[in-house]
């Protein structure tokens, strides 16, 4: 009787397809713009209701060339959240094979999206993203192909053609695991995962609240053993991030992280001023690889200052003001100078390179290529008609691509200003090289580290104080040539010296001094020996304004204001070293230039000088060859491959490498104005 039923289920189903391939056949399928067209009829022309239950249905795509295209078993079904309870709906296809369906250079596969961009009334802003994802340097950023689009024999509007997002090549191309697991399987990736704010069917939580569902390997294939893998990995990340050394390359969370998607990633969420940038972030990790990526792009329909719930956010970073549980690590690398720094700087290349003008010209070829088919969608849907959350309503199409573009500079120029505002100060880009003194300033007073106090002020013959002489706290007096400090960098630590004579900043502290006993001592000035422990000082930056604690490396004892009195002449002492050094503001200092050091313009450029650098496998040394090594003053960089900064050393000295794993490094220097950099093999 079943065998019965089956036959009889076939036969309607075939009667039926011969019928309607017959109609369809008759039907015209042609372009009604300049764009390709989309026709799907679904089987029995029946609706699509669901999210989750596809249809099958009949494709026809017609190209630029009006070559027309079947696919049949094709099925369809909707997708979507907040998109898929708007009037204009997005769908999902799925093909009965792969399909190179955009061609060569785009994935071969069976799913793909139907966009609607209803939320968007230019329908260019997931397209511009991708651009600018692709601009960045992005490894994966989703397709963007205009169609017009056909349903059961009605006009739906202007769509996008894009990529759904999962593990292939030309999408998210990383190693598949093995299905089913074998005792041999390496589950060390790849992973495809989703930081969801939704909070619906999370894999797993981390132990700061952050829900990550896993999107690849699917659920119907993923086992215990590889969810317990890859939450631990994500956890072991989140623990390095908010741990005690998370500002260390290789303790902290950049040993996790592929630094360059993570930059990348996190300025194009701030450019967009994507409100759910941070709601709705993509990341995956690699087979045999150590490190979290992070993208691709997606969903940036309501970006761009096109949702009302925030207002206008051209003036708001999204680490700020935005949704979702992202922030909760962003906001905490932002404490890392590293990361910091490392915002403010590809901020600049990126603008520098002409970002903006790159989203302008953009916006006006997608308006141009989308003239006459958003003419017929906005005959069908209305061109003021709220879909979702749109800011304001325009009677005309140019008025909203007017916004848009304003939204970008306007966005563009706060970033500027928002991204220096939250720079942690770090001491290495501040003083390596530096060719200027410095005020150092107390935090609570803004009076500055001083050696001039009549009262306590030891002279030499020519008036000038010697060492021995009291360091103290003084109004701030360009005249006072005692308040400028040149600060350099030696090995690890920091050097101090005044400008007045060859006196260096000391803590002159007697005894078996710990970081909490022996403390009041006031600092006095020495003469200048750079090996001694007593004048070299560790710099632990303090927030994003640049305020730091000064930390002896004899003593262990922060610098401190006696008091925190104001007056002219307050001692600065060698004080207690423990946590209220990030709440006390009398131990925290931070630096303004002052003047040129004469003479910092004439070291000779190395571009005169005969020398090399090389690498000694046997001894693990790395290091420049010259005639004089005290000739090469700058200091020398090495990074790994995906741009993480691994060490530092000055040219004039070795640097032994035999910490680090065999692979590929590159070295770079900046003299003279020039970067210059090279690749080696370790």
């Amino acid at each position: 009787m079943k065998k019965l039923l089956q036959i009889l289920q076939l036969f309607v189903f075939l009667s039926w397809f011969l019928g309607f391939s017959h109609s369809v056949l008759a039907q015209s399928h042609t372009r009604l713009t300049n764009l390709p067209h989309i026709y799907v009829n679904t089987f029995g022309n029946v609706g699509i209701w669901s999210k989750t239950e596809y249809v099958y249905a009949t494709m026809y795509y017609v190209d630029e060339n009006d070559n027309v295209l079947q696919y049949d078993s094709l099925q369809i079904r909707g997708r979507g959240n907040s998109t898929w309870n708007m009037a204009k709906k997005p769908y999902r296809i799925k093909f009965h094979q792969k399909e190179k369906f955009l061609g060569k250079g785009y994935a071969n596969a069976k799913n793909w999206t139907l966009l609607a961009n209803a939320a968007d009334k230019t329908m260019v802003r997931n397209a511009i993203t991708s651009e600018m994802g692709e601009w960045l340097g992005l490894k994966f950023n989703p397709a963007h192909k205009f169609v017009d689009f056909t349903l059961n024999g009605t006009y739906q509007g202007t769509y996008q053609i894009s990529d759904q997002v999962d593990v292939r090549p030309h999408r998210v191309n990383i190693i598949e695991q093995d299905y089913p697991l074998t005792s041999e399987s390496d589950i060390t990736g790849g992973y495809l995962l989703e930081v969801d704010g939704f909070h619906e069917t999370p894999n797993f939580s981390t132990r700061h609240g952050v829900y990550v569902t896993i999107h690849y390997p699917d659920d119907d294939e993923i086992v215990t053993s590889q969810i317990n893998y890859i939450r631990n990995y994500v956890n072991e990340f989140e623990s390095a991030l908010f741990g005690s050394d998370f500002t260390d390359p290789e303790l902290g969370y950049r040993a996790y992280v592929d630094s360059l998607s993570l930059i990348n990633w996190f300025l194009a969420t701030e450019l967009c001023g994507n409100i759910d940038g941070y709601f709705s972030t993509y990341f995956y990790k690699n087979q045999q690889d150590s490190l979290l990526y992070f993208g691709p792009l997606w969903d940036y329909d309501i970006a761009y200052g096109n949702d009302r719930r925030k207002g206008d956010t051209s003036q708001m970073l999204m680490t700020d003001d935005g949704y979702g549980d992202t922030k909760i690590w962003v906001n905490q690398m932002w404490l890392d100078p590293w990361f910091s720094s490392k915002a403010n700087r590809r901020l600049k290349e990126a603008v520098d390179g002409g970002i903006e003008d790159f989203l302008l010209q953009k916006i006006d070829s997608l308006v141009v290529l989308l003239e006459r088919s958003r003419e017929l969608n906005y005959n069908k849907w209305g061109i003021s008609t709220r879909m979702y959350n749109e800011c304001v309503l325009y009677s005309s199409y140019d008025q909203y691509v007017t916004d848009l573009k304003n939204y970008i500079t306007k966005h563009t120029a706060f970033l500027l200003r928002a991204f220096a505002g939250k720079k942690v100060f770090d001491p290495f880009e501040e003083f390596a090289n530096s060719i200027y003194y410095y005020h150092i300033l107390n935090s609570s007073t803004n009076n500055a580290i001083d050696i001039y106090s009549p009262s306590q002020r030891v002279y030499n013959e020519d008036n000038l104080p010697e060492a021995g002489a009291l360091v103290c706290s003084w109004k701030e007096d360009d005249s006072h040539l005692s308040q400028d400090w040149n600060i350099s960098k030696v090995g690890d630590y920091y050097f101090v010296e005044n400008r007045l004579a060859d006196l260096a900043l000391s803590d002159p502290t007697e005894g078996a001094a710990t970081a909490t006993t022996n403390v009041g001592t006031q600092l006095q000035v020495a003469k200048a020996d750079s090996t001694d422990d007593r004048q070299l000082w560790t710099i632990v930056s303090q927030g994003t304004n640049g305020r730091f604690n000064l930390i002896n490396k004899h003593t262990a004892h922060a610098i401190n204001l006696n008091g925190g009195s104001r007056n002219d002449g307050t001692s600065i002492i060698s004080y207690t070293s423990d946590a209220r050094n990030a709440t006390s503001y009398n131990r925290q200092w931070y630096v303004i230039q002052s003047d040129e050091i004469p003479g910092a313009n004439a070291i000779p450029s190395v571009e005169s000088i005969d020398y090399a650098l090389a690498f000694n496998p046997h001894t693990q040394v790395l290091h420049f060859g010259a005639d004089n090594l005290a000739e090469l003053r700058f200091t020398a960089l090495v990074f790994a491959v995906n741009g993480q900064l691994l060490l530092s050393f000055p040219a004039s000295e070795e640097c032994s490498l035999s910490h680090l794993p065999r692979g590929t490094y590159i070295v770079s220097w900046t003299e003279g104005g020039h970067t210059r950099s090279v690749k080696f093999q370790k």
